[in-house]
């Protein structure tokens, strides 16, 4: 029988989490102007970006914001000196094709990508945060090698590492985000095998919102079918400035979701009774 408290329990414990927080300033600044709206939770911080210093500033400065790693194998050069994870000639990170093309070759060295992992680690907490998370940029935790390696620092550390499998029930005309998907839930599944146990919530959603064009009317949508249990919602909110335009081509698109986390709609649904917005730490 159900106690007069677990009647009305939320339905969803809902981690809304914004990605890329230190990829630049103005990243960093839309993030927590969602987290000030109370749209957003959490984030995963980038180390050795052009936002870095703005953003250490920042976390420190919004203890209510969980913070996670974003593990950056793509932006910039390594804490940590390597062979396999860079280009030989210019000492910095490969493009993301070329560390798909290693990852699947077997070319890439594990003991770096778990170095790495563990100096960006201490990268954040130097500045006074406690992790709440780990995931990474553009999911590369999900290659072969590599998700070995982050999955054994994640538990070590105790610290939940993202699950980026997403059910293709949800809007399945997108063609292309059904494609973003299935491959990147084709990584997951195939490198499960042989990588330590980590903890995850029990469903992911984020891929099959990205592009902009739609993101409020899908948000929307969302959160009024939000499965039961513990869910991560992967948003990218932002402005743009020369410095994210420098390194990354998911611009505008931010803008359009920080209008979407902004606005009155998207505020209120999560203000409902069947939602209760957390971070991972919470977990």
């Amino acid at each position: 029988m159900l106690t007069a408290g677990a009647a009305h329990a939320p339905r969803t414990r809902l981690i809304v989490n914004a990605d890329d927080f230190g990829i630049s300033p103005a990243v960093t600044a839309g993030s927590l102007e969602a987290h000030g709206a109370g749209t957003v939770s959490s984030t995963s911080m980038l180390v050795n970006c052009p936002g870095w210093d703005d953003a250490c500033r920042r976390a420190r400065a919004t203890p209510t914001l969980g913070v996670g790693l974003h593990l950056n194998l793509l932006v910039g050069a390594p804490i940590v000196p390597g062979v396999t994870l860079v280009n030989r000639r210019t000492g910095r990170f490969l493009s993301l094709g070329a560390m798909v093309r290693r990852a699947l070759a077997g070319q890439l060295d594990a003991s770096e990508v778990e170095a790495e992992c563990e100096e960006q680690i201490r990268a954040i907490e130097s500045i006074g945060v406690q992790l709440t998370h780990i995931d990474s940029h553009r999911h590369t935790h999900a290659l072969p090698v590599v998700r070995r390696a982050v999955a054994r620092v994640a538990q070590r550390r105790g610290l939940p590492l993202r699950r980026p499998v997403e059910t293709h029930r949800r809007f399945p005309n997108d063609i292309v985000s059904q494609l973003h998907r299935g491959v990147i839930g084709w990584s997951w599944r195939a490198t499960t095998i042989g990588a330590a146990t980590t903890r995850a919530p029990e469903h992911f959603i984020g891929v099959s919102m990205q592009g902009g064009e739609r993101f409020e009317s899908q948000m929307t949508q969302v959160l009024d079918h939000l499965p039961a249990g513990s869910v991560e919602m992967m948003v990218h909110p932002g402005r743009v400035d020369a410095a994210l335009e420098s390194v990354d081509a998911y611009t505008w698109q931010r803008e359009r979701e920080l209008t979407a986390l902004l606005s009155p709609a998207v505020r209120e649904r999560l203000r409902a009774a069947d939602v209760r917005l957390i971070h991972f730490g919470d977990l």
